[in-house]
Protein backbone atom coordinates (compact mmCIF):
# COMPACT_ATOMS: atom_id res chain seq x y z
CA UNK A 1 0.00 0.00 0.00
CA UNK A 2 3.03 2.41 0.98
CA UNK A 3 3.92 2.17 -2.81
CA UNK A 4 0.98 3.10 -4.13
CA UNK A 5 0.88 6.38 -1.79
CA UNK A 6 4.33 6.81 -2.95
CA UNK A 7 3.00 6.69 -6.43
CA UNK A 8 -0.01 9.21 -5.74
CA UNK A 9 2.67 11.61 -5.03
CA UNK A 10 4.73 11.66 -7.45
CA UNK A 11 1.91 11.43 -10.23
CA UNK A 12 0.87 14.85 -8.38
CA UNK A 13 4.30 16.33 -8.74
CA UNK A 14 4.61 14.88 -12.45
CA UNK A 15 1.22 16.39 -13.74
CA UNK A 16 2.25 19.93 -12.18
CA UNK A 17 5.86 19.63 -14.13
CA UNK A 18 3.35 19.17 -17.29
CA UNK A 19 1.38 21.78 -16.04
CA UNK A 20 4.65 23.78 -15.42
CA UNK A 21 5.92 23.48 -19.07
CA UNK A 22 2.86 24.16 -20.64
CA UNK A 23 2.50 27.38 -18.60
CA UNK A 24 5.89 28.65 -19.51
CA UNK A 25 5.32 27.97 -23.31
CA UNK A 26 2.28 30.23 -23.71
CA UNK A 27 3.25 33.60 -24.94
CA UNK A 28 3.24 36.22 -22.62
CA UNK A 29 1.61 38.53 -25.51
CA UNK A 30 -1.49 36.44 -25.91
CA UNK A 31 -3.32 37.86 -22.57
CA UNK A 32 -5.26 39.92 -21.84
CA UNK A 33 -4.01 41.94 -18.71
CA UNK A 34 -0.46 42.46 -17.43
CA UNK A 35 -0.89 38.73 -15.95
CA UNK A 36 -0.57 36.94 -19.21
CA UNK A 37 -2.45 33.43 -20.27
CA UNK A 38 0.11 31.31 -17.80
CA UNK A 39 -0.30 32.91 -14.85
CA UNK A 40 -3.69 30.28 -13.92
CA UNK A 41 -1.87 27.13 -15.02
CA UNK A 42 1.14 28.45 -13.49
CA UNK A 43 -0.80 28.93 -9.94
CA UNK A 44 -2.26 25.79 -10.57
CA UNK A 45 1.01 23.60 -10.87
CA UNK A 46 2.41 25.42 -8.08
CA UNK A 47 -0.52 24.52 -5.76
CA UNK A 48 -0.39 20.80 -7.40
CA UNK A 49 3.67 20.59 -6.72
CA UNK A 50 2.56 21.77 -2.74
CA UNK A 51 0.50 18.99 -2.95
CA UNK A 52 2.77 16.45 -5.05
CA UNK A 53 5.30 16.74 -1.60
CA UNK A 54 2.72 17.08 1.65
CA UNK A 55 1.47 13.74 -0.38
CA UNK A 56 5.18 12.64 -0.30
CA UNK A 57 5.89 12.95 2.98
CA UNK A 58 2.73 11.61 4.38
CA UNK A 59 3.17 8.30 2.54
CA UNK A 60 6.89 8.19 4.00
CA UNK A 61 6.75 8.98 7.39
CA UNK A 62 4.09 6.64 8.30
CA UNK A 63 1.62 5.99 5.56
CA UNK A 64 -1.79 8.62 4.72
CA UNK A 65 -3.12 8.81 8.63
CA UNK A 66 -6.34 10.02 7.52
CA UNK A 67 -7.26 7.47 5.48
CA UNK A 68 -10.42 5.21 5.48
CA UNK A 69 -9.71 1.63 5.98
CA UNK A 70 -12.79 0.84 4.90
CA UNK A 71 -12.56 2.58 1.45
CA UNK A 72 -9.87 -0.35 0.90
CA UNK A 73 -12.78 -3.01 0.82
CA UNK A 74 -14.89 -1.29 -1.21
CA UNK A 75 -14.89 -2.40 -5.04
CA UNK A 76 -14.78 0.20 -7.85
CA UNK A 77 -18.23 0.72 -9.78
CA UNK A 78 -16.81 0.62 -13.25
CA UNK A 79 -20.38 1.23 -14.59
CA UNK A 80 -20.49 4.43 -12.81
CA UNK A 81 -16.41 4.90 -14.01
CA UNK A 82 -17.90 4.38 -18.00
CA UNK A 83 -20.55 6.66 -17.97
CA UNK A 84 -18.72 9.60 -16.43
CA UNK A 85 -15.94 8.32 -19.01
CA UNK A 86 -18.24 8.16 -21.59
CA UNK A 87 -19.76 12.13 -21.06
CA UNK A 88 -15.74 12.94 -20.95
CA UNK A 89 -15.11 11.31 -24.49
CA UNK A 90 -17.67 12.63 -25.83
CA UNK A 91 -17.45 15.94 -24.79
CA UNK A 92 -13.80 16.19 -26.38
CA UNK A 93 -15.70 14.71 -29.83
CA UNK A 94 -18.41 16.38 -30.29
CA UNK A 95 -17.51 19.88 -28.62
CA UNK A 96 -16.71 21.40 -32.21
CA UNK A 97 -19.66 19.79 -33.54
CA UNK A 98 -22.93 20.12 -31.81
CA UNK A 99 -21.51 23.49 -29.94
CA UNK A 100 -20.76 23.85 -26.33
CA UNK A 101 -23.90 24.50 -24.72
CA UNK A 102 -25.33 20.75 -25.93
CA UNK A 103 -22.40 18.98 -25.40
CA UNK A 104 -21.75 20.26 -21.68
CA UNK A 105 -25.52 19.38 -21.28
CA UNK A 106 -24.70 15.91 -22.45
CA UNK A 107 -21.98 15.83 -19.80
CA UNK A 108 -23.36 16.59 -17.16
CA UNK A 109 -26.36 13.69 -17.45
CA UNK A 110 -23.86 11.40 -18.03
CA UNK A 111 -22.24 12.38 -15.37
CA UNK A 112 -25.18 12.86 -12.66
CA UNK A 113 -25.99 9.29 -14.12
CA UNK A 114 -22.68 7.69 -13.35
CA UNK A 115 -22.48 9.44 -9.63
CA UNK A 116 -26.02 7.98 -9.11
CA UNK A 117 -25.05 4.24 -9.96
CA UNK A 118 -21.76 4.64 -8.42
CA UNK A 119 -24.30 5.12 -5.16
CA UNK A 120 -26.10 2.19 -6.45
CA UNK A 121 -28.96 4.07 -7.05
CA UNK A 122 -31.56 3.46 -9.95
CA UNK A 123 -31.36 5.60 -12.96
CA UNK A 124 -34.88 6.12 -14.53
CA UNK A 125 -35.95 8.13 -17.69
CA UNK A 126 -37.34 10.53 -15.83
CA UNK A 127 -34.07 11.65 -13.51
CA UNK A 128 -32.35 11.09 -17.15
CA UNK A 129 -34.77 13.81 -18.62
CA UNK A 130 -34.27 15.96 -15.72
CA UNK A 131 -30.48 16.17 -15.73
CA UNK A 132 -30.71 17.22 -19.14
CA UNK A 133 -32.78 20.07 -18.20
CA UNK A 134 -30.51 20.95 -15.31
CA UNK A 135 -27.69 20.95 -17.39
CA UNK A 136 -29.09 22.95 -20.18
CA UNK A 137 -29.86 25.61 -17.33
CA UNK A 138 -26.69 25.50 -15.91
CA UNK A 139 -25.04 25.71 -19.23
CA UNK A 140 -26.59 28.54 -21.07
CA UNK A 141 -25.52 31.55 -18.24
CA UNK A 142 -21.93 29.90 -18.69
CA UNK A 143 -22.32 30.03 -22.44
CA UNK A 144 -23.25 34.01 -22.15
CA UNK A 145 -20.81 34.61 -19.94
CA UNK A 146 -17.99 33.49 -22.07
CA UNK A 147 -19.02 34.92 -25.07
CA UNK A 148 -20.99 37.93 -24.47
CA UNK A 149 -19.17 39.18 -21.16
CA UNK A 150 -15.80 38.21 -21.11
CA UNK A 151 -15.65 37.62 -25.17
CA UNK A 152 -14.34 33.98 -25.16
CA UNK A 153 -15.16 32.04 -28.13
CA UNK A 154 -16.63 28.74 -27.55
CA UNK A 155 -18.19 26.40 -29.84
CA UNK A 156 -21.82 27.27 -31.25
CA UNK A 157 -24.00 24.89 -32.88
CA UNK A 158 -26.11 27.72 -34.60
CA UNK A 159 -23.36 30.57 -35.16
CA UNK A 160 -23.57 33.64 -32.74
CA UNK A 161 -26.55 32.66 -31.02
CA UNK A 162 -27.34 30.94 -27.52
CA UNK A 163 -26.73 27.36 -28.46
Amino acid sequence: MKHLQIGTGLAALGVAAVLLAGAHGMRSEAGYSTLGPGFVPLVVAALLALCGVLLLREALTGGFRLFEDEVMGIAPNWRGFAWVSAGLLLTALLITRIGFVLTCTLLFALAARGFRQSEGQRVSVAQSARDLGIGLLLTLPVFHLFTRALGVSLPALLGNAWI
